[in-house]
């Protein structure tokens, strides 16, 4: 018997595991679908555009969605210990205050404004540069600037400057507006996940069982309590118990998932699948939110960017360098600058910031995107951060090895792809400015033809892509298609709490993994602060 049983060993699962276990009198099972997080692809910053794809993610495609002319597109998500924060892109930003705030005065959430909010960032942060209200300095995620970005990086910032945007040294800070180089989640110029900082220093602990390549079947339900687990482990089927509560941190698509298979969920929909009701919760899987990317390629008119090192002895001397000195291209999170800006002054809600643009000094480093064949080229991402259109996660079926039917339904309100439109616009009036006009070749893609507004259309739709930013499938709140309270607790089942990107009711203004981190650091307080029943 345990008293906590954690589902799902990602960046959430991490961070409550280790929290919770520091009493002594907990017995904690964590179970993760995926392996141990041993692949040096993982620790080796640069080695992340390999991650996109490949065993450790699910290989889960979108369905095909009429928005996008049918075309569907990878959706990776993490299949490792660390979950998300064990294969992204390490870039460490967090949205602005606003969005926490709507959070609580228009989704209900009482006790997740940016004020209740701010002190959980603060906990989990170690920054090496900044130390104030907004940064901390002794917590477990370690915070650093790159340590060698490249020139063009540094050129791409000049060149937004030259477009208008101003400089802005912390996108974490009061301003998020502006251009720079990102911070990463790296220490000591390795990668800094959940797994390494959270999990891994506490190992050792008799409290704590981690299992991994297990996969939960579902949650047991009794008499509207969950009182355990079903899973697959080493080919056979186990039931472990859990005398306080069970914990779903499985993400904003293995935790909506999850619950279906249990029999949580809206009841016509279960039934269709063959699964059989425990419990009619109509809006688990429902709210699904992404960001979108529309992205140009640049080809360059020199070796101004990383795709110099596909070369296996530009390869051999990176990796030399990086060994010896931690310095050079292996340091790189290939995401290196990026930039905040709004486009919509109209729009009533209070951030600055409806557009994000990351700039890679490399091309088709990531699954789906087509590289430059025999040259060197950039990228430049930008995604409309707060989108009206929603989506969501069904299943295929009643079976765990079939995978859920995924549709962002990006751009089913006209207004999101308006503004990816004007986004991307603004990735090319960039691209103009002296700073980086004067390393580029040619637009590569969608290339100089693809002018008029249909043209762009087409070229969005064939070629736009998941910025990796699920959040909403459980969403928390107050009303009827809320699935979490404002405590993390299951509508309607005793024992059960969600604590991940899932719960999220709206999307931030910003790449999501430093604000799951603080959801899981918030719910292990609020889990720690009840009785022995959860």
């Amino acid at each position: 018997m345990y008293t906590h049983i954690v589902i799902g060993g990602g960046t959430s699962g991490c961070v409550i595991a280790a929290r919770l276990t520091e009493d002594p009198d907990v017995r904690l099972l964590l179970l993760e679908a995926g392996p141990a997080d041993t692949s040096r692809h993982i620790h080796f910053p640069a080695l992340y555009y390999k991650l996109t794809g490949g065993p450790l993610t699910w290989g889960y495609r979108t369905a095909p969605s009429a928005q996008r002319d049918g075309h569907e597109m990878p959706f990776a998500q993490a299949r490792v210990l660390g979950g998300g924060s064990s294969i992204n892109g390490m870039v460490f930003t967090r949205g602005h205050a606003a969005d926490y705030d709507t959070w609580a005065s228009e989704y209900g959430c009482t006790g997740w404004s940016f004020k209740e909010v701010q002190p959980y960032f603060r906990r989990s942060e170690s920054n090496t540069r900044l130390t104030d209200s907004f940064h901390g300095n002794d917590g477990p995620i370690g915070v650093s600037d790159l340590v060698s970005p490249l020139p063009i990086s540094h050129a791409f910032v000049n060149a937004a400057q030259q477009a208008g945007f101003p400089f802005n040294d912390d996108f974490n800070g009061v301003d998020q507006a502006g251009c720079g180089l990102y911070q990463v989640t790296q220490r000591r110029a390795r990668r800094s996940s959940a797994a390494v900082e959270y999990l891994h220093p506490v190992l050792d602990r008799g409290s704590l069982t981690v299992k991994t390549s297990a996969t939960v079947l579902r949650v047991l339900v009794n008499a509207g309590r969950a009182t355990g687990v079903e899973y697959v482990h080493n080919g056979s089927t186990v039931k472990a118990s859990a005398d306080n509560c069970v914990v779903i941190t499985a993400g904003a698509i293995g935790s909506p998932a999850l619950l279906l298979r249990s029999g949580i969920g809206a009841a016509s929909e279960l039934e269709q699948a063959g699964v059989r009701t425990i419990h009619d919760l109509p809006g688990v899987g429902k709210n699904l939110q992404d960001h979108i990317d529309v992205y140009s390629i640049h080809a360059l008119n020199g070796a101004h960017t990383y795709d110099k090192h596909t070369r296996w002895h530009k390869q051999f001397v990176a990796g030399i360098q990086y060994l010896a000195f931690r310095t050079g291209p292996v340091t790189s999170n290939l995401a290196e600058a990026g930039a905040f800006w709004r486009i919509d002054a109209s729009r009533s809600i209070d951030t600055p910031s409806d557009i994000q643009f990351h700039f890679l000094p490399a091309a088709g480093i990531e699954a789906g995107v087509p590289p430059i064949p025999g040259g060197y080229g950039c990228t430049l991402n930008s995604c409309f951060l707060h989108p009206r259109s929603r989506g969501s996660v069904r299943l295929r079926s009643a079976s765990a090895d079939d995978p859920p039917i995924i549709d962002p339904n990006y751009w089913s309100d006209p207004y999101d792809l308006d503004m990816s439109l004007q986004g991307f616009e603004m990735t090319r009036e960039i691209a103009s400015q002296p700073a980086l006009a004067q390393l580029i070749k040619h637009e590569h893609l969608p290339g100089n033809t693809v002018k008029t507004r249909k043209d762009l259309i087409t070229y969005a739709k064939r070629f736009g892509k998941t910025d990796y930013h699920p959040v909403g499938t459980c969403k928390m709140g107050t009303d009827n298609t809320s699935v979490v309270d404002p405590q993390c607790r299951v509508q309607g089942i005793e024992g059960l709490r969600i604590a991940d990107s899932s719960i999220m009711p709206r999307l931030i203004s910003s790449n999501t993994n430093a604000a799951t981190v603080m959801v899981a650091e918030k719910a292990s307080d609020m889990i720690k602060g009840t009785s022995r029943k959860c």
